[in-house]
């Protein structure tokens, strides 16, 4: 065997990173990168915040793992603070989005089955959807890339059109379990589902005894100016699954769940071995410190209203390049006219690092501690990196066509 022992799963980029500093990441020859990936939405608090460093060395210090055989007190208080900050009354801690959704579907399941309707079961979603990469939440996705190669899709999952009541109506059966959406559609290219919609699922939801399911894995804890993004909107989730943001880039996820809806969820039925650890929970608190300091997610308003501005200059000055802004608060992409893997690549080599999405969309994810400062920075490398697209012979042929 030559070359690396890793599995060939990731089109990695030919870039390693040394160390972080709040919104910059830096190689080890000293190459400073603006980082609006964060980890995939991930470092929320920036690169290496102090808050968070000290949390994490504090608590390695004492205790890293003992296992939920045992009572772990920073859980008790991470899922008290989330359930007051929230509509929840109970909370499961696990590692990643993809086992947070994973409880998240278990629950729903289950909470039928206790009510004496083991035949409702299934969960509606919408195309476009992403939701992890386990066989179920690739099922819950429907996404044929996904699923290919793995066998038999895993039963239980319709999906039905983005935004398509009247799919959704139909999808509707006497087997239906609940329905399953993301507030903004990240992979599926930062599509934001309207209010009205949003209510309507709640609507059709309490019609039909179903449980409305929330997949804020990435556009949870402050990314939209919000803790959560659905409370942009009038409605209220029976079950969330949230992870990424709430790490802070410690490994973190969680299922969020009403008395009710977790009611059949009791002693044996469900479990992890690491979920929860004590090392995560110290992290986890440590994030909603900052994220629930008063004036903290006006801030994110704030500089978001500035991001989204200065993106829409730039789509208006290139436009053979952009096609429009996407996204809420600080979960932002760039509806491309040339490929989005061309974007990202010249984004790279104006040192900005970005994220892409479906639909032809480039994500822009920012810490959410990102400055003003630092986002007119980051605009000055779109800016610098769609000139020498335009330049390019193909975004030329489209001008060309578009004319």
């Amino acid at each position: 065997m030559s070359g690396s022992a890793l599995y060939e799963t990731f089109a990695r980029a030919p870039l390693a990173f040394e160390r972080g500093e709040g919104s910059w990441l830096v190689t080890e020859t000293g190459e400073r990168y603006l980082d609006f990936a964060a980890g995939i939405a991930v470092n929320s608090l920036g690169h290496c915040h102090p808050h968070l460093v000290a949390a994490l060395t504090e608590q390695a210090g004492k205790l890293w793992h003992v296992s939920n055989l045992y009572e772990i007190p920073g859980q008790s208080r991470l899922a008290g603070r989330l359930a007051e900050a929230t509509f929840a009354d109970r909370v499961f801690f696990t590692n990643s989005g993809a086992e947070a959704l994973e409880c998240a579907i278990k629950t729903a399941r289950r909470y039928h089955y206790v009510n004496g309707r083991p035949e409702r079961y299934r969960v509606v979603t919408f195309e476009g959807a992403f939701h992890g990469r386990t066989l179920a939440t690739i099922a819950a996705g429907g996404q044929k890339k996904y699923l290919e190669g793995f066998g038999p899709k895993v039963e239980g999952f319709d999906q039905v059109p983005f935004g398509d009541v009247e799919a959704l109506e139909k999808a509707i059966g006497p087997e239906t379990a609940a329905i399953l959406i993301e507030p903004v559609q990240g992979e599926g290219g930062i599509r934001v589902v309207p209010a009205s919609f949003m209510e309507t699922l709640r609507a059709l939801c309490d019609r039909h005894d179903l449980l409305l399911i929330l997949d804020e894995v990435q556009s949870g804890v402050g990314r939209t100016g919000r803790l959560f993004a659905h409370e942009w909107t009038g409605a209220v989730p029976d079950i969330m699954a949230i992870a990424k943001g709430i790490g802070g880039g410690f490994p973190v996820g969680a299922c969020l769940a009403t008395e009710k809806a977790a009611a059949g969820m009791t002693a044996g039925v469900h479990g992890t071995t690491f979920g929860g650890n004590p090392l995560a929970m110290a992290v986890g608190n440590a994030v909603l410190d900052i994220v629930l300091e008063e004036g903290f997610l006006q801030s994110v308003q704030d500089r978001a209203l500035v991001a989204r501005q200065a993106f829409a200059s730039v789509v208006d000055e290139f436009p053979q390049v952009f096609e429009d802004v996407r996204g809420a608060g600080l979960l932002l992409g760039l509806k491309c006219r040339v490929a989005n893997t061309a974007v990202i690549d010249a984004l790279r080599d104006a040192r900005l690092l970005a994220v892409g999405a479906g639909d032809n969309v480039v994500r822009f994810l920012p810490p959410l501690t990102v400055s003003d400062e630092e986002i007119r920075e980051g605009v000055e490398r779109i800016r610098a990196a769609a000139a020498t697209l335009a330049a390019s012979p193909a975004a030329a042929e489209m001008k060309k066509a578009a004319s």
